[in-house]
């Protein structure tokens, strides 16, 4: 999704082809799972995707997964240039040497066949869906612990992988409520019969979405998957029958409000690029010169017994937080016009199971779906891309709002040499060309609401575009939806942080202030408005209100000339 959106805002021509009637993969309504990403102060992911979990705070104020689908479908639905294929497999890839020319997709809804055909691919389908339709190299599995020289892998490569989870949700009740399991669930009548799960079965102590319900590793994620989750169904209503109908758990008034019939995935197959990121990349840090996204969870892996598992259901090596990915992970080594971003990056086992995480595959798919349209555009190919314009694709990410580890966005140069004055605070870091906190440094002008900062440029010039950045909080506070809802429940609002109103001024010929642009009841982090080529010497900002916080922090006012 991040894809397709980043491609569409980008001036291509773009379609979305998607088997499910819903958006947000992992995310969406059908599956669940929590939006996770990179650990760490100031570390959390920015651009679409921190877009999509502001709106969501803003406009679904009772977290209801309803309107967090419509949310989704309304973002991909209504952008210029992407048109939706929903309900639609791919079946089948048709190519020209290797190339891809074109894939067909079958819509289950209309009964009809779909053939697109495009100058750039992009496979986001967490399975590789392309890579055995189209040659493309891929591997599945575990890598030898020789093989790229990593300490946490196996020390004979096999065919495992992490499983994937059905995952359950209940609601809390101000009455008792009787739970009467399936014929077909399993039975796990002692403590002793969970002893490989988390066993946070006290309702009081939850703070799980149940990830640890997880099977299908030692079998084939991709073909086994109906049989894996018949056997995750048979568990999920037996661990609610545990914790309702087998010892205290204080679940009494609590009901089953919801189990997935979809299973999510972690792992399945990977494609292989020009490089393929390993865990000694990640612990590095990753400093790649063509850096254009981050991770920053920890080697998260999961053994591929799962449930079964003897022992804890994951083990947690560390990793820095954020680590630099680069973009040759993202295309195909094989085919020339083939882009992948998501958990089927090029990566071994062990660094996927870091870059596996959701967040981190929204930035890789927000980064991977700009490449494609600047490759569209261009009339290139992703690797020649890489190979030539690979800063021009960073400046379009850091200009979206993407993050980079170390590598600031450039300043229009009539911004750069403009005086800053600013009623209150320091104004300079506001052309720092960092978005966000980095270690002691805030890259912030601090000021109180009602406070204002004035660019003078040397002289009048055209403004084409005006950016803000406001902080929207990128602390490891969840923006996430709930996985449980107790009696009390109360879901997070907007930021505190967050400036909820502005207005911005240009000086006209005149020596007077004229209204340019202005936002109330904003929910936005970055905000790029047009400036319609208004020619003026002078721009002023002025913070009107903030959601809750003050002093506010503003990281950028700047723009394009």
């Amino acid at each position: 999704m991040s894809a397709a959106i980043a491609a569409a805002r980008n001036g291509v021509r773009t379609v979305l082809m998607h088997d499910r009637p819903v958006l947000g993969g992992n995310a969406s309504s059908e599956i669940r799972m929590w939006i996770c990403g990179a650990r760490g102060a100031h570390c959390r992911e920015t651009g679409i995707i921190e877009e999509i979990l502001l709106e969501n705070r803003r406009r679904n104020p009772s977290s209801s997964y309803a309107l967090w689908d419509a949310l989704l479908y309304g973002k991909a639905a209504f952008q210029e240039n992407l048109h939706l294929l929903l309900n639609c497999s791919c079946m089948q890839a048709r190519m020209k040497g290797t190339r891809i020319a074109a894939v067909e997709g079958w819509q289950l809804t209309t009964e009809t066949r779909h053939e697109v055909t495009a100058d750039v691919f992009l496979d986001c389908s967490g399975d590789s869906i392309l890579a055995p339709l189209s040659g493309a190299d891929f591997r599945i599995g575990r890598e030898a612990r020789a093989e790229y020289g990593e300490s946490i892998a196996p020390l004979e490569a096999d065919d495992r992988t992490m499983g994937m989870s059905c995952l359950l949700q209940a609601r809390e009740t101000d009455r008792p409520q009787p739970f009467l399991p399936p014929d077909w669930a399993y039975r796990f009548p002692t403590e002793e019969h969970l002893d490989n799960a988390r066993r946070d079965h006290d309702i009081h102590q939850w703070s799980t979405n149940f990830w640890w319900i997880e099977i299908g590793g030692e079998a084939d994620s991709v073909h086994d998957a109906e049989t894996n989750r018949d056997e995750l169904l048979k568990i999920a209503y037996g661990v609610w029958d545990h914790i309702k109908n087998h010892g205290d758990h204080g679940a009494e008034n609590w009901m089953l409000e919801w189990v997935g019939f979809l299973p999510g995935k972690r792992e399945s197959r990977r494609y292989i690029g020009d490089h393929v990121l390993t865990q000694n990349d990640v612990r590095a840090g990753g400093p790649f010169p063509d850096v254009i996204a981050y991770g920053g969870w920890p080697m998260d892996d999961h053994p591929p017994g799962g449930f079964r598992h003897a022992g804890h259901p994951t083990v947690w090596h560390p990793a820095p937080s954020p680590f630099g990915i680069p973009y040759r992970c993202l295309y195909s080594r094989t085919i020339d016009n083939l882009l992948f971003a998501g958990r089927n990056l090029s990566a071994t086992h062990a660094a996927l199971s870091s870059t596996r995480v959701m967040a981190t595959c929204a930035v890789l798919g927000q980064a991977a779906g700009t490449a494609a349209a600047l490759a569209a555009t261009r009339g290139i190919t992703p690797r020649e891309l890489g190979a030539a314009h690979i800063e021009d694709l960073q400046q379009t990410l850091l200009w979206d709002d993407s993050y980079l580890p170390g590598m600031p966005r450039h300043i229009d140069p009539n911004w750069r040499h403009a005086a800053l004055e600013a009623s209150a605070g320091d104004p300079e870091p506001l052309r720092s060309g960092v978005d966000r906190p980095v270690g002691d440094l805030a890259h912030a002008w601090e000021a109180p609401v009602g406070a204002h900062v004035t660019v003078r440029f040397e002289e009048p010039v055209p403004i084409r575009e005006l950016r803000l950045v406001f902080d929207s909080d990128l602390s490891p506070a969840a923006k996430n939806m709930p996985a449980q809802r107790p009696l009390d429940y109360r879901a997070p609002g907007m930021p505190a942080t967050l400036v909820r109103a502005f207005h911005v001024d240009a000086l006209d010929a005149t020596g007077g202030w004229v209204r340019m642009a202005q936002g109330e009841d904003n929910a936005r982090r970055c905000l790029v408005l047009p400036g319609n080529n208004r020619v003026t010497q002078a721009l002023r900002l002025t913070l009107d209100a903030s959601w809750g916080d003050n002093p506010v922090r503003v990281f950028a006012f700047d723009g394009r000339t």
